[in-house]
């Protein structure tokens, strides 16, 4: 089974994932320069090894003064991995994954030539918010795109494959070793932790970044007076909805269940109806991530 995707060259499609690897690229590039870099914060990944293989070189070579470019160490463990990967998981990583691993690195050690290795602001706290959320939308941008960030998540891929532990866990096994191995280089106590704080980040704004920010909500609504509730959702809302037959757990009574999704103002507006007509009636409220379909977005607009 493949996980390539592979768009018409020079097709719509085709320039708008390029363009989103590309400002991803940067925008994570931007994020490592002006925020994490220059506090020695190594939030996991290749980046993260390329922080502190940076710090330790530091002196060693002529043509480096300030260290082994950070990006350049990117690129050296991502070809390898990458490679492995396929050898070892089939093609899931495409062209765009290499295109996307390139620019990360050439733009953060272009940036670093451009700007040195002065933060941006000098409270770790701050550079630790505003980095993992830099990072965390351009990984964001890339993962839209259908591509990867390569690095750990090739790691976590294959030991997943041989120990079937959870991907999701292993990521945060590997990312947390690469932080702990900062401890051990720095011998500084705050290092991994604001480094756990910019993983934490970047996870939380490429789930944003992916789904979007909505305000939209998803009901379940049992009531007496159904008919009458659903007539409002269609009528005056213009929502739709489904009707579904279910029973009571504790009482064995047959009742019916309204599921319907609507903006943050609707949910009101059907509170105060129902209020007024069945004020029993059990209502269930959950944050809707992302909906898709007839009234929200398009299934295309997500592509």
């Amino acid at each position: 089974m493949t996980y390539v995707t592979k768009e018409k060259l020079f097709s719509k499609e085709w320039f708008k994932a390029y363009f989103l690897i590309t400002i991803g690229a940067f925008i994570l590039a931007a994020g490592f320069v002006l925020f994490i870099d220059p506090h020695k914060i190594a939030p996991g990944g290749v980046y993260g090894i390329g922080i502190i293989v940076h710090y330790l070189t530091k002196g060693l070579f002529s043509w480096a003064p300030e260290g082994f470019p950070i990006g350049t160490v990117g690129l050296i463990l991502n070809v390898p991995l990458t490679i492995i990967g396929i050898k070892i998981l089939g093609p899931r990583f495409g062209v765009k994954t290499v295109v996307g691993f390139i620019l990360s690195s050439v733009f953060i050690d272009l940036l670093h030539m451009l700007l040195g290795y002065h933060p941006l602001v000098d409270d770790m706290l701050l550079s630790s918010i505003f980095g993992g959320v830099l990072i965390g939308f351009g990984l964001g941008l890339i993962f839209k795109s259908k591509a990867t960030s390569g690095g750990s998540d090739i790691i976590a891929m294959i030991i997943a494959k041989y120990t079937r532990l959870p991907l999701g866990q292993l990521m945060i096994i590997v990312d947390s070793t690469i932080v702990l191995l900062a401890l051990v280089a720095f011998h500084d106590w705050k290092i991994p932790l604001y480094s756990w704080v910019v993983i934490y980040i970047t996870g939380k704004v490429i789930d944003l970044t992916i789904q979007g920010i909505s305000y939209d909500k998803a009901l379940f609504i049992i009531t007496d007076k159904y008919e009458e509730v659903k007539n409002k959702i269609i009528n005056d809302l213009e929502r739709g909805g489904t009707v579904i037959n279910v029973k009571g757990m504790y009482t064995n009574a047959e009742k019916k269940m309204i599921f319907t999704n609507v903006s943050r103002r609707e949910v009101q507006i059907i509170k105060d109806y129902i209020n007024a007509i069945d004020p029993k009636a059990f209502i269930t409220v959950i944050d809707a991530n992302e909906i898709l379909g007839n009234g929200f977005k398009t299934i295309s607009e997500t592509m």
